[in-house]
């Protein structure tokens, strides 16, 4: 049985919805993010960086989002959240994966919290008005793309999406938030018509808007 431990509508949403929808058995830890469980001695030891989340899958432990998600779907091959190891669809996967993770999350980072990223606190708003500006851009070109199909992959459905969904929940409360966007909203509302999306959200007990 996996272990996934969380925080409601963290990054632990991402492979939370790829075990809802592989059906793997698995079993939700929380911790507690308002309490500080995240650096307490004991979860150190499972991620010394104080980041959720981490998936347990018998001896191994593994932390970091986007690599839980791909060892997810190399073990469960049958799901077809990702295609084959050496095709294009492969490749194109492993592209948006990335620029989600090094560019998209990396500012929505900065977005949410601008004061970890200046050591001048008249700054902090300058800070965030640039890293809005950033991911605006950044959701205007996944936008532009999504024209091309549903998905990221176009007509096929990978793990990719459910990536995009988390990111465009960080983004929800934008004066521009991605939904708005025309492609990327329709986008959204399909991925969300996944039952595994829905059973991600009740077990995780999150309330509308989602994203």
């Amino acid at each position: 049985m996996y272990e996934l431990y969380y925080y409601p509508g963290m990054a632990n949403l991402a492979p939370h919805m790829m075990l809802e929808d592989i059906g793997a058995e698995h079993r939700l830890i929380r911790v507690d993010r308002d309490k500080g469980e995240h650096k307490s001695p004991e979860y150190l030891k499972l991620n010394p960086k104080g980041l959720i989340p981490v998936l347990v899958d018998g001896d191994l432990v593994l932390y970091e989002t986007a690599a839980i998600c791909l060892h997810l779907a190399d073990r469960h091959p049958q799901a077809n959240l990702a295609p084959a190891l050496g095709t294009h669809g492969r490749a194109h996967m492993y592209k948006w994966l990335m620029h989600m993770t090094n560019t998209v999350q990396s500012d929505v980072l900065v977005y949410n919290y601008p004061d970890r990223y200046t050591t001048d606190p008249g700054g902090v708003e300058a800070v965030k008005a640039a890293s809005a500006a950033r991911l605006e851009n950044a959701y205007q070109q996944i936008d532009a793309h999504l024209a091309e199909g549903p998905y990221l992959l176009g007509d096929t459905f990978s793990l990719a999406d459910y990536y995009l969904l988390l990111m465009a929940r960080w983004g929800r409360n934008m004066a521009n938030p991605p939904r708005t966007l025309p492609n990327l909203g329709r986008s959204l509302d399909r991925i969300a018509e996944r039952p595994a999306v829905a059973r991600a959200f009740a077990a995780e007990g999150m309330e509308k808007p989602y994203y």
